[in-house]
Order: structure tokens, then C-alpha cells, then sequence
């Protein structure tokens, strides 16, 4: 399980209890994102972290596992099943701005237009995260949470993190042109009411990878929290053999 940004894999409370009778889970924030390492900043890119999880999966003796990548780990798990698909056995992806042309909204368009991170370095991280993950973590219901988003962020992390969706210009091309030779099953599920990120990218990925299923769900951009029931519900479902039958008519 692959956290979003800019939270933390504790994004993932919500749906834990129904994934872990599954069998072994194992939640990463990736190198630049939440609580991670942010020094190799060669790693936060589309390319680089797919090719980092190839690594991780072996060195973990996690096998051949199903991948859960929602937001920005849906580029990353998409270059990983197109370098590698033997490392995988399925996605769960959506809600990345992983379209060609690039089609982004609000503030995630603005970092992705910035001309430099200085301008992203300029901004109010603390008070602008704090804002963007108030429907996922309130500061008043879920204060922890909410502070644990916030911190991850803080003092200079997000600018690092946003060098992932600065290279969507260039990268988003190449994964076009890689769609339609994924041979993993593919699972598309994000909220059909983000703002962030609108339901084109997911309709991209549906109309170009070759077995796939696509589910818009209510809500926004934070679909893993705000319809964690039927976001869970769908991961225990295709684990749990519906990945099988993608494709076969």
C-alpha cells in the first residue's frame, strides 16, 4: 500500500482492518513523500520510485504482491507493471494526474506549473496541507492524524515532494505510450468528485490499459477516506479473486 500525498500511510486507517485478513499488508510512505527519507531526490519521480518498488519487493520477500496506489502512487505502481509486470499481481490505482494532455486543478496545478520549487518553497506548506487534508483528517475529529499530515510536510518537505508531480510533463507521455502494453489486471478507483484531480485521468487509464475496470466512487479527491467502506470493500473484493477475471470476458 502506497501512500497518497500529502498524507502519510495512515491514510490507509480507515480500510486496515478490512485488508489485513487478507494475508501480510505492509504500508510504505515512499522515498519523499510522508515521513521519508527525502535525500536522494533522484528517487522522486514517476520512473525511479516504480523501479524502487521492484527493488523493495524483493529485498521485503513480499513475492508477487497486489499493490494498492492511490494519488501519486498510481504513477509509480503504473511504471512499475510496465518495467517488471512479473513483480505484481495486480493494481489498485486512481486519483494521479497521470493524464496526457495534463489535466490538473487548483493547487496541484499551480505546483505543477510553478517555473521553480522556489515558488513552491515560498508557499505556507503548514496552513495550505492543513487546508487540502481537512476532509480526509479533521483537525477537530482526528487531531493526530491531522498533525501527523501536516508535520510530514512542514519545513521545506512539501516543495521536495512536489519534484514527483514536476515531472509529470515529461513523464506522462512515456506512460501513455506504456498503457497499453500492461498485461496486470488493473483496478481504477478514485472519487468521481476531485477537484484536484479530475475523472479524466481515471477514464485515461480505462480507455488505455488493456485489462482494467474502472469505479467512480461519491466524494472527492481523498476517496481511500472519505468512502473507505466501498474503497475497502473493492480491494478485499479484487484481491480477493476479481483481478482474475478482468479482460476474460
Amino acid at each position: 500500500m502506497l501512500a497518497p500525498w500529502p498524507e502519510t500511510l495512515l491514510a490507509f486507517r480507515r480500510i486496515w482492518n478490512q485488508v489485513t485478513p487478507l494475508g501480510r499488508v505492509v504500508a510504505i510512505d515512499m522515498p519523499g513523500f510522508g515521513h521519508s527519507d527525502q535525500h536522494r531526490t533522484e528517487l522522486i519521480a514517476p520512473d525511479a520510485l516504480g523501479g524502487f518498488l521492484s527493488r523493495l519487493i524483493d529485498e521485503w520477500g513480499l513475492g508477487v504482491p497486489h499493490i494498492v496506489g492511490p494519488d501519486v502512487g498510481t504513477a509509480a505502481a503504473l511504471f512499475l507493471a510496465a518495467a517488471t509486470p512479473d513483480r505484481v499481481a495486480s493494481l489498485t490505482v486512481g486519483g494521479g494526474a497521470v493524464g496526457y494532455p495534463i489535466d490538473a486543478g487548483g493547487a496541484l496545478e499551480d505546483v505543477i506549473k510553478a517555473p521553480d520549487l522556489d515558488v513552491v518553497r515560498g508557499l505556507d506548506a503548514r496552513t495550505n496541507i492543513g487546508y487540502a487534508v481537512q476532509s480526509a483528517a479533521s483537525a477537530e475529529s482526528e487531531p493526530e492524524i491531522h498533525d501527523d499530515y501536516v508535520s510530514a510536510y512542514d519545513l521545506g518537505r512539501f516543495a521536495e515532494s512536489a519534484r514527483f508531480v514536476r515531472h509529470y510533463p515529461e513523464q506522462n507521455p512515456v506512460l501513455r505510450d506504456l498503457l497499453p502494453t500492461i498485461t496486470t489486471p488493473v483496478q481504477i478507483v478514485a472519487g468521481k468528485g476531485d477537484d484536484l484531480v479530475p475523472w479524466s485521468n481515471n477514464q485515461f487509464l480505462a480507455d488505455n490499459l488493456p485489462y482494467s475496470e474502472v469505479h467512480p466512487l461519491d466524494g472527492g479527491h481523498f476517496a481511500w477516506e472519505e468512502s473507505y467502506e466501498e474503497y475497502g470493500r473493492l480491494v478485499v473484493d479484487w484481491i480477493s479473486g476479481g483481478y482474475e477475471h478482468v479482460g476474460k470476458g
